[in-house]
């Protein structure tokens, strides 16, 4: 299954914004049809709904039973119905027939667009729709956890990618670095970490840990749990300098930010997630400082957050990579059509209302006294 996929599975429901449309009842109710992907047909439902004048709608994936994922904007001006979801990065865009009985459309997703033909729903035809997965569990906020067991295995090294996520209490890593690992649990940019051996970078493992505490940890649970797995199963010790970098300094500019405080459950997770081939910053229920640390993960500088801005927010950044300024995404560049969005500069510039400036500044860094490669499992 494609990556993208999983990722209906794992990111919950997000708020709706919704646009002021004409005579919803030609619109409102279930729509349901096939998703032709790659890999074979997933059943989509999208529900839609009025309130006050204004349209709503809730996506579903049936096959992979996930949770309703509310759109963030609905959009239909009597023949074109669209919407979009930050969370996956999709986008749904469909031309309604004259009976209103069907919309012939295409769903886009990380770059990929697949048929979606959507037909109206009745009482007798409507699909199931599976009842939502209990919230999960939080972990006590107070609670100092570690790893009860943890696997670390190789990765494939044909796999492109990483991935940092969590899969109920289950913490899981998928093709990172020891320096990927050390930059998560505290907060680093490469340059940040010094004199490292060369496999720090090249070797990639995959890790599922499970905690020694009932619930679900946040994030700075899980890096505490990474902070003890690097010291007991790659016998991780350092010191602590400080040291001048340069680095870039995330500002807002003149005309203050152009995105929404998210209203989704401030204690559940952030998403801080890139795809491609057009690269796309997804971002959900995250800080400033959280999207600086993102960043840093693709840029060659670190990035400091001087926003100011203190509250978590929602939005979508798409952007066109350049591998020269960006080695994390890989690949080679697509070719230009004329209509490729800007670069991430720009892009943040544009969408945003911030600005990324190269600065210098004074920055914690760490040396690595010894490291060794992970233990057996």
């Amino acid at each position: 299954m494609k990556k993208w996929i999983v990722l209906v599975i794992l990111l919950a429901a997000l708020p709706v914004s919704a646009l002021q449309i004409p005579d919803a009842q030609k619109i409102t109710g279930k729509w349901q049809g096939a998703l032709k992907t790659p890999n074979g047909q997933l059943r989509i439902v999208i529900e839609v709904s009025s309130e006050a004048d204004k349209l709503k709608a809730n996506f579903y994936s049936i096959d992979q039973q996930s949770p309703a994922i509310p759109a963030n904007t609905v959009n239909w001006n009597g023949s074109t119905f669209k919407l979009a979801i930050i969370a996956i990065n999709g986008n749904y865009e469909g031309k309604i027939s004259s009976d209103g009985k069907s919309i012939t459309g295409n769903w886009s997703q990380g770059g990929q667009a697949m048929p979606l033909d959507l037909s109206r729903a009745t009482p007798e035809t409507a699909w199931a729709i599976p009842e939502p997965p209990p919230p999960p569990r939080r972990m006590a906020a107070n609670a100092n956890p570690a790893f009860e067991v943890a696997t670390i295995k190789p990765s494939d090294p044909a796999r492109p990618g990483k991935l940092f996520t969590t899969r109920g209490s289950e913490v899981i890593t998928i093709n990172t670095s020891l320096s990927d690992i050390i930059m998560t649990a505290y907060g680093l940019h490469a340059r940040q970490i010094t004199d490292a051996p060369a496999w720090l970078e090249s070797e990639k493992y995959d890790i599922t840990g499970r905690p020694d505490t009932p619930g679900q940890p946040n994030v700075e649970q899980m890096k505490v749990m990474l902070q003890k797995l690097l010291a007991d199963r790659f016998q991780l010790k350092f010191h602590r300098d400080k040291k001048e970098l340069s680095v870039y300094a995330l500002t807002v500019l003149k005309g203050g930010p152009k995105f929404s405080k998210s209203t989704r459950d401030p204690n559940s997770l952030p998403g801080l997630f890139f795809t491609g081939p057009l690269m796309s910053l997804n971002v959900t229920n995250a800080t400033m400082a959280e999207v600086a640390g993102v960043l840093q993960t693709i840029l060659e500088k670190p990035v400091v957050d001087q926003t100011a801005l203190t509250e978590k927010y929602d939005f979508v950044v798409r952007f066109t990579p350049d591998p020269g300024q960006f080695p994390g995404v890989g690949g080679a560049p697509p070719v230009e059509s004329g209509d490729e969005p800007p670069d991430l500069f720009t892009a943040i510039q544009q969408r945003l209302g911030l600005k990324l400036d190269s600065t210098k500044a004074p920055a914690d860094v760490i040396v690595i006294d010894h490291v060794t490669k992970p233990s057996e499992n």
